[in-house]
C-alpha cells in the first residue's frame, strides 16, 4: 500500500487535508503522480508545475511545499504539502 498525505496550509493552520492510497503495482513516480492528481481534484485544484527546488526537496525528504508560484491559477493558500507517509515494501512484490 502507498500512501500520500496532502495538506492546505495558510497563515500556518491548516486549511484541509487527505491521504490518498494506492494499491496498485506501479512505479513509486507514477504513485506519486496519480495521488498528487487525485489530491487536486479532491481539492479542486489544477495541477501544481514541479519546480526544480520541490522536486530536490521532494527525493530528499518524501515531502514537498507546492508555493504559490508552483500554479499558474491564482490560489487562497499558502502551500500545498504532500509527504509520503507509507510505502511498499519492494521485497514483498
Amino acid at each position: 500500500m502507498f500512501r500520500m498525505w496532502c495538506k492546505l496550509w495558510k497563515d500556518n493552520r491548516m486549511l484541509r487535508d487527505t491521504v490518498i492510497e494506492r494499491a496498485e503495482k506501479d512505479t513509486r513516480t507514477h504513485k506519486v503522480f496519480h495521488a498528487l492528481e487525485e489530491c487536486c481534484l479532491q481539492f479542486d485544484l489544477e495541477q501544481p508545475i514541479w519546480l526544480d527546488a520541490v522536486a530536490e526537496d521532494f527525493k530528499r525528504h518524501a515531502r514537498a511545499r507546492f508555493t504559490k508560484d508552483s500554479f499558474i491559477e491564482a490560489v487562497d493558500f499558502d502551500y500545498l504539502e504532500i509527504q509520503v507517509i507509507e510505502e511498499d515494501d519492494p521485497f514483498l512484490w
